[in-house]
């Protein structure tokens, strides 16, 4: 309101006041006259005492009208105390804005190439920005940000609406909560158990497990241990640690974590991460119902850099043949159903689990030879569909997990992960261990020896003609020959809906052509060949040879022509699938 408009409504204020008091001040000297002539003439006594009971009635209500008008005057007081404050308020934040865009414009932005300041930091001081980007460094996430974000944050309930209607019976079997973490950020882990006593029902929480697989950071000692003693102050005794004396990696952990574990069910969950509203209770009411179940929430992702929610499609966890987790499609079955909460029968697990205690012993928990990290959640997939159990993501239960945008604790995964993928093929896979030698054992390249620095590759996609490219080892490069003939160019996939392919020759023109496997079985094509280390590719029906042309000096082209005697080299041989004894690298250099 502009001030002149309010000065003026307090004028007519006061004169409005004024001639209130004048009435009252009127009345009572017209009373006092009545009173005087009563004892002059006291044959109008009666109506006159009728006049004065009125006249009482009116003083009565011009004395609560005038208290009325007090209280107005100091409501008006107030209101203009208040839009004072507001005029005041407006002012500082208009200031505090003009600091912010000034201080925008004042610091340069010290690491441009970083991942963390690609959506965020853009209005930290040059000292911000160096303490933020080294605790990205060391943590993979931007911890700058979490330590001022509230434990309690709110997040999005990401749930359908058909799981927000879905209700669970009271009498659910109890729940033990592990979180295992090696050198995480302290208010990553803090947040993880706020949201685990908020968001799970407290008669069904048992207890909350953290297992420190030695970790070397001093705020997961000392502070962390003083944080735990808040916790059960508060929660009664609700949290413990276990810390392991020498790292064991993520199994071992997981395992310690199961053997601490007292409740009916227990989930193994990763510290980072934030649980979602009723994210126990489908849980809970599933394994009350079968408790040969190993049950994988839905994942939502949470960014590392701007810790914002991002909210992830129900799927099913599966994995290629280098058992590589990934997500597989909702089957047609499931759709049928027409129950957006109903479970999904699943090859894998993502990485988090729930489970029935005492069924995943009976099943002997988790592979503990695995090392360090990867490949633990398919082993444990294998293991319960060939053990009496099955695997299930259930679309109502949500978790949203903090992603990564490195490890820190390991730069290169790749000999772990390996290691880990062949220990599996070995135990579980039995003939069909020798995909995962395969698909480990990469670069597969093919060569010719006209020209060695160039490979058949898959070529342009969309598209099925497969070219000569120079040599960069990736996967539209990996080619397989297997002993029956079939010749597999650009990955071996084993997914649902994508199939791999393979080299035909379609005995008319000069171009090989990729078609997938299956389809060309079942059309009858020219997908067989004849080759031996060192020696030409013939096709078994046509009798041509795979072979390549020179259109100039430096293009060449893959073709079919009759055989004019080149040779080619595959990279890597294998003899007796999976047997590593047998394994022959042939590397041609």
């Amino acid at each position: 309101m502009a001030p002149w408009k309010r000065s003026r409504k307090f004028a007519l204020l006061i004169v409005n006041t004024g001639f209130v008091c004048y009435l009252v001040h009127l009345l009572q000297d017209q009373r006092k006259g009545r009173r005087d002539s009563l004892e002059v003439n006291p044959q109008s006594l009666k109506q006159e005492n009728t006049i004065l009971q009125r006249l009482d009635h009116l003083d009565w209500d011009i004395h609560n009208l005038s208290k009325s008008m007090e209280a107005f005057r100091e409501s008006i007081k107030q209101i203009e105390h208040d839009l004072k404050l507001q005029d005041n308020s407006k002012t500082e934040v208009h200031k505090a804005d003009n600091a912010k865009e000034q201080k925008k414009v004042a610091h340069r932005l010290l690491y441009p190439d970083s991942d963390l300041f690609r959506r965020w930091g853009a209005d930290l001081s040059e000292e911000e920005q160096t303490v933020a980007q080294n605790l990205f460094l060391n943590y993979g996430y931007n911890v700058y940000l979490s330590d001022r974000l509230p434990l309690d944050r709110p997040i999005r309930d990401t749930r359908s609406p058909s799981c927000k209607m879905k209700t669970y019976p009271k009498d659910l079997p109890t729940l033990s909560v592990v979180l295992i973490f090696m050198n995480e950020g302290l208010s990553i882990i803090l947040r993880a158990i706020t949201s685990i006593i908020n968001r799970t029902p407290a008669h069904l929480l048992k207890e909350i497990i953290l297992v420190d697989d030695y970790s070397s950071n001093d705020d997961l000692k000392g502070p962390l241990e003083t944080q735990v003693k808040n916790y059960n102050a508060k929660h009664s005794e609700l949290l413990k640690i276990i810390r392991h004396q020498k790292r064991q990696g993520l199994t071992q952990a997981r395992i310690s974590g199961w053997e601490a574990s007292t409740a009916d069910v227990v989930a193994i969950l990763d510290a980072h991460v934030e649980v979602n509203m009723a994210w126990a209770e489908p849980i809970l009411s599933r394994l009350k119902e079968d408790r040969t179940i190993i049950i994988s929430p839905v994942f939502d992702n949470i960014r590392f850099d701007d810790f914002e929610l991002l909210q992830y499609s129900v799927a099913a966890d599966g994995f290629d043949w280098a058992l590589w987790c990934l997500y597989e499609p909702l089957p047609a079955e499931w759709y049928a159903l027409k129950d957006e909460t109903a479970p999904v029968r699943s090859p894998s697990i993502m990485g988090i689990l729930a489970a029935d205690r005492k069924f995943l012993g009976e099943i002997g928990v988790l592979d503990s030879g695995m090392h360090i990290y990867g490949g633990e959640n398919v082993e444990l997939g294998l293991r319960a569909w060939q053990c009496g159990g099955k695997v299930e993501v259930l679309p109502c239960s949500r978790i949203a997990h903090l992603e990564r945008a490195h490890k820190p604790y390991l730069p290169d995964l790749s000999i772990a992960v390996k290691r880990n993928a062949l220990r599996v093929a070995e135990v579980w896979m039995d003939d069909y261990k020798y995909m995962v030698y395969f698909a480990w054992n990469l670069p597969i390249e093919m060569k010719n020896t006209l020209k060695e620095d160039i490979c058949i590759d898959q070529g342009p996609v969309p598209g099925n003609t497969p070219i000569m490219y120079p040599c960069h080892a990736y996967s539209p490069q990996h080619i397989f020959y297997h002993s029956t003939g079939e010749m597999y160019v650009g990955g071996l996939r084993a997914r649902q809906n994508t199939g791999d392919r393979c080299l035909t020759d379609p005995g008319n023109g000069d171009l090989p052509v990729l078609e997938k496997c299956d389809i060309a079985v079942n059309k009858g094509l020219n997908l067989h060949w004849d080759f031996r280390q060192g020696s030409a590719v013939i096709n078994r029906n046509t009798k041509r040879c795979l072979e390549i042309t020179a259109d100039n000096p430096a293009s060449y082209r893959l073709v079919m022509q009759m055989c004019t005697g080149q040779r080619w080299n595959i990279q890597h041989t294998v003899k007796d699938w999976g047997k590593t004894k047998d394994l022959q690298q042939k590397a041609q250099h």
